[in-house]
């Protein structure tokens, strides 16, 4: 970004506000200082986001794109029943992007959406870098820093047989509105993050998965679609699982059966909260206004089944897959 990088630093930090919290230093030095709090760990997650693969200038709002590059690291720490510590965005531009005024006004809005979700979950912005891309298109990683109480997060690796099977929110609405989008992407110019839009404002279930370190057993975020997840979920656990058709959540944006089932078995970036719990254990109705929905059980074995007025058949994972 040459010498209009300094310039960019120098309003990414105004816009970001002063550190505080865990972060005792900030943006402008080589390194972030941070302070965990006493009796912590920390995790670590990371999230690229990739122009034509995660967002698509023509059809996403600015602020869609920065908002939801945010959200997807944040949902990987509320899978983890983690508190926000500090996020860390890299990004590198097109080779003279910042020439044009259009493309000054779209990365000021992909900074208003990031920085918008940041104010509003607590993630103080505290570094970062730029660089200049190798070809067109925009590249964005976030980097994410989470406490939990040391030895208390939860993972995807202690679903036993016997649990019960829970999702959160609702299915399939991402996979639904992203369909909308590709058919009139002008139609969402307008969008508002305070809206509900699943695919392009994205809510991480922070406080749930804060309270769930208290009573699940296992959990993963739902960013790659139900029948893929569920699948990392049981062979991290090494047990199977059935599904109850008829128990699943649908989003209201969904509208005829078959696509609905489509859609939230296989659709992805729901970044919903899918996980297990004892049998015994009492499980709220919903959590912070989110319905909170059980839909199965957690079986011994390797199968994963869709169960369907009484008839169950082998669930595939469908969803999402990161090609290398």
């Amino acid at each position: 970004m040459a010498s209009g990088e300094l310039q960019f630093i120098h309003n990414l930090r105004k816009r970001a506000g002063r550190p505080g919290g865990v972060v005792r230093l900030g943006i402008g030095d080589d390194c972030a200082v941070l302070r965990p709090p006493k009796g912590h760990d920390v995790l670590v997650t990371t999230d690229l986001s990739l122009e034509g693969r995660h967002f698509r200038r023509d059809w996403h709002p600015a602020a869609s794109a920065g908002h939801r590059c945010l959200a997807r690291g944040l949902s990987d720490l509320a899978a983890m029943g983690a508190h926000p510590m500090a996020a860390f965005l890299s990004l590198a531009l097109p080779a003279g992007f910042t020439r044009r005024a259009a493309n000054r006004t779209w990365l000021d809005g992909f900074l208003g959406g990031l920085l918008h979700l940041a104010k509003q979950t607590k993630t103080p912005l505290a570094g970062g870098d730029t660089s200049t891309a190798p070809g067109d298109a925009i590249l964005a990683d976030i980097v994410l820093l989470g406490s939990v109480p040391a030895g208390n997060e939860l993972r995807r690796s202690k679903a036993r047989p016997g649990d019960s099977l829970y999702v959160t929110g609702h299915l399939g609405g991402a996979s639904a509105e992203l369909a909308a989008l590709a058919k009139s992407p002008r139609s969402f110019r307008k969008a508002s993050p305070d809206a509900d839009h699943p695919h392009l404002y994205p809510q991480p279930q922070l406080r749930i998965g804060q309270r769930l370190r208290s009573l699940a057993s296992a959990a993963i975020d739902i960013s790659d679609g139900l029948s893929t997840d569920l699948t990392h979920l049981c062979e991290e656990s090494r047990v199977g699982a059935v599904v109850e058709v008829d128990s699943l959540p649908l989003h209201p944006l969904l509208k005829t059966k078959e696509d609905a089932l489509r859609h939230a078995l296989h659709g992805g970036e729901d970044y919903q909260l899918l996980f297990t719990a004892p049998a015994t254990s009492k499980i709220p109705r919903s959590i912070g206004g989110t319905p909170i929905t059980r839909i199965g059980e957690i079986v011994r074995g390797k199968d994963i089944s869709l169960r369907s007025n009484g008839k169950a058949e082998q669930l595939q994972p469908a969803g999402w897959e990161h090609s290398l």
